[in-house]
């Protein structure tokens, strides 16, 4: 009996709907150890949203990193992207793919996702 998983030709499965999600909410932690799962890292849906997960909650963070320190703490900025992040992971969990202005034009031109 073969171990690949047999993929679905309808779309993404709920398993890599719910993964995609995931890696949007708990970025870039999840993002990170979905690259070590090697069942999850090669599907296709879920490659496209970890890979971009991943950038995102690296350059959010280091954005917002800066403009608090420039801001002195004012933790508004923080609040717009923990939204942002959560609506991005609602997009993911519906079974869309996301187009992030520079983030995704950067993953696939990377060949990354």
């Amino acid at each position: 009996m073969s171990e690949e998983p047999l993929l679905n030709e309808t779309g993404p499965t709920s398993d890599d709907k719910l993964f995609a999600a995931l890696a949007y909410v708990f970025s870039p932690l999840v993002p990170i150890i979905i690259l070590f799962l090697e069942d999850k890292k090669n599907r296709p849906f879920i490659r496209a949203h970890n890979v971009q997960a991943l950038v995102a909650g690296i350059v959010l963070a280091v954005i917002l990193s800066i403009l608090t320190v420039i801001t002195c703490g004012v933790g508004l900025l923080g609040w717009f992207v923990w939204l942002l992040m959560l609506y991005w992971a609602y997009k993911a969990y519906q079974g869309e793919y996301i187009n992030i202005p520079l983030i995704t034009d950067f993953v696939k031109g990377q060949g990354w996702a």
